[in-house]
């Protein structure tokens, strides 16, 4: 399982690796909208793990990036904010498949990362 991380806190991107990795995922990950693009035009990844809010650029643009170079990538977005919480990031990005609160607890967020990594 590929995973790309895409968060500009680097503390909480380094713990949801961690604890990917020890599931067995390979991880890589990126801060901003442009090492999340260069990391796509390189990589596949199954799950993308995109934070909605990012310090450099646009969560959505690189989910739309991802959705046209890698369009078997689903994308799991966290936030700490209250941006689409009527669920409609789902009509914004195709390959979203969940949305959670950045607070959510890393085994719990490895759980849907490995749930959501299964062939579809």
């Amino acid at each position: 399982m590929r995973v790309l991380i895409v968060e500009s806190n680097p503390d909480l991107g380094l713990l949801w690796q961690r604890h990917l990795e020890r599931q067995g995922a390979e991880v890589e990950r990126a801060s901003s909208q442009e090492g999340a693009i260069l990391s796509l035009y390189g990589e596949s990844f199954d799950i993308i793990v995109l934070d909605l809010v990012l310090e450099y650029g646009s969560a959505l643009a690189v989910a739309d990036f991802a959705s046209y170079r890698r369009p078997e990538a689903r994308v799991i977005f966290v936030t700490n904010t209250s941006f689409f919480s009527d669920g409609s990031i789902f009509a914004h990005s195709p390959n979203a498949c969940a949305y959670l609160p950045s607070g959510t607890p890393p085994e719990d967020l490895a759980a849907m990362v490995e749930h959501y990594a299964l062939p579809r």
